[in-house]
């Protein structure tokens, strides 16, 4: 990356704070609420700190130094702890911490490795790696930028993950711990308002699957849901130009709730709709994710919808055949997976349609601000990834982006 600022040695601008590691075997731990961390972020939690204050942690070793699909350098802030797999570092009076973090995100490292089993980053070699210097208050700004926007992101994904938790606690309050229908059994109050409680039964029955609301029923995924299998298409007919429908065929294409767009198919064969449920039936098995979009898939994911059309119902059903999944793929000879007859048998409480469709009602609108979300996230990342080398760089200037910035929602 070319630069109009001085080009400087990491080590002219840090203060290095190494000597202080001190890596605890697994063993040795004692679980608390500090961060533990590694090369590429967290690692445990435990029940010291070494560090107390906002450093830059930058890998030393690992694969990722070569592959980069995690930051290899990022902040650590307030109180932790440090193995001997991260360098921790901080910039002294002439850099800006949050700036080297993201300088070194764009930097090209390659050279500065050693090792060619197991690529290491030597404190010696780190010192060297060249980064651009601006005057320190630019520095600042535009750590305030891209900080800005890694901000909104984040929150975006802790307001996602509380959504999702929300959601499922719904579902195994009313699907699976029957809450409503064990209060009114007990002639306790079930905290709905009126109309929703009345939907609930009063009493229970036995199943094979056990105590179950009376009048519901256990059922299989092949009574109460439509199943698509995936089957690959033939190589030639894949492609990154955008030909055809967005094609995924394992969990690797797999993001937080929605899968990451990797490849095209111009002749698909089996088909998943926008809402469908998105199951890894391949290693590892289990695996869950939701189609935002009409899309092709592969051999390795099944989708899946409950036969009322019901999305979030069945996005959380698949959530909780998690741990039946993981049987699956525990018992694969060399790799794990779930053939159709198999998943077609999965057992499972089926409730009241008028039930599923107020958790519909409920949950869909939660569902439906995770995607909002997920979409911002993925613009402000692009934005993010546009601005950092341009910034860095100098070809474009904090006060030409700094208010369009601070006023992206």
């Amino acid at each position: 990356m070319t630069s109009e600022w001085p080009i400087t040695p990491l080590g002219e601008l840090t203060d290095n704070f190494d000597a202080q590691r001190a890596p605890v075997k697994g063993s040795d731990r004692r679980s608390g609420p500090y961060p533990y961390y590694g090369a590429s972020g967290i690692v445990d939690h435990v029940d010291s700190y070494v560090f107390d204050g906002d450093y830059l942690l930058i890998a030393e070793d690992g694969e990722n130094l070569r592959t980069l699909k995690t930051p290899i350098a990022f902040m650590a802030t307030g109180k932790f702890w440090v193995n001997n797999h991260a360098h921790i570092v901080r910039g002294n009076a002439r850099a800006d911490t949050r700036f080297l973090m993201y300088a070194l995100q764009v930097a090209d490292v390659s050279a500065y490795l050693s090792g060619s089993t197991m690529p290491k980053l030597t404190q010696g070699n780190l010192n060297k790696v060249a980064l651009p210097e601006p005057p320190l208050s630019t520095q600042g700004a535009i750590a305030h930028i891209l900080g800005t926007l890694d901000d909104k992101i984040e929150l975006n994904r802790k307001m996602n993950q509380t959504l999702e938790a929300m959601a499922r606690a719904i579902f195994k309050s009313w699907f699976v711990d029957f809450d409503p229908v064990r209060a009114k059994s007990e002639g306790r109050d079930p905290g709905l308002p009126r109309d929703l409680a009345s939907l609930f039964p009063d009493s229970f029955e036995d199943s094979e699957l056990g105590e179950i609301p009376k009048g519901w029923r256990v059922g299989t995924i092949d009574e109460e849901f439509n199943l698509t299998m995936g089957q690959s298409p033939p190589g030639e007919t894949y492609n990154d130009t955008g030909e055809g429908l967005p094609f995924f065929q394992g969990c690797t294409d797999f993001g937080f709730r929605f899968p990451e767009r990797r490849v095209y198919c111009s002749a698909p064969t089996r088909f998943a709709e926008k809402g469908d449920t998105l199951v890894s039936v391949r290693a590892p098995v289990g695996d869950i994710n939701m189609a935002v979009e009409r899309c092709c898939v592969g051999r390795g994911v099944a989708a899946v919808r409950h036969k009322t059309g019901a999305r979030s119902y069945t996005y959380y059903s698949m959530r909780l055949q998690e741990d039946v999944f993981a049987r699956f793929e525990a018992e694969g000879t060399v790799f794990g997976s779930i053939g159709k007859k198999d998943f077609h048998g999965l057992t499972c409480v089926t409730p009241t349609e008028e039930v599923v469709a107020v958790y519909e009602r409920i949950v869909g609108a939660f569902d439906e601000r995770i995607q909002t979300n997920e979409e911002q996230t993925r613009t402000l990342a692009s934005l993010r990834d546009a601005l950092l080398p341009q910034l860095l760089s100098g070809a474009v200037r904090v006060k030409d982006v700094g208010k369009a910035v601070e006023a992206v929602p």
